[in-house]
């Protein structure tokens, strides 16, 4: 039998690693794209995760965030959001695959 106590402590779980499982599902999209050899997109996709985890970070209060919390909010937020512009940057770039000559 569930309580109403252990209902809300279960959802409360769930909620609090949703944003993490989000940002993973972004990024297991882009590493998918990648093997199928859409390196530009996947890349993106990638970065773009770790955009949507910078945004979250900014947003979101600490108790809502699970494992996307991992630092002071500056030092993920800033951390989140430069190295997933800097991986959108670099797929930019992408013009073909590791096997193009």
């Amino acid at each position: 039998m569930i309580t109403v106590t252990g209902r809300r402590r279960w959802t409360e779980e769930i909620s609090r690693y949703t944003p993490f499982v989000l940002v993973l599902a972004i990024a297991a999209a882009g590493v998918l794209l990648i093997f199928l050899y859409h390196w530009r997109i996947g890349s993106g996709l990638i970065g773009g995760s770790l955009l949507v985890a910078a945004g979250l970070r900014a947003l979101l209060p600490d108790k809502q965030l699970g494992l996307i919390a991992l630092r002071r909010r500056f030092t993920d937020v800033l951390l989140y959001g430069g190295f997933g512009v800097l991986i959108v940057l670099v797929a930019a770039t992408i013009t073909g695959g590791p096997f193009d000559h």
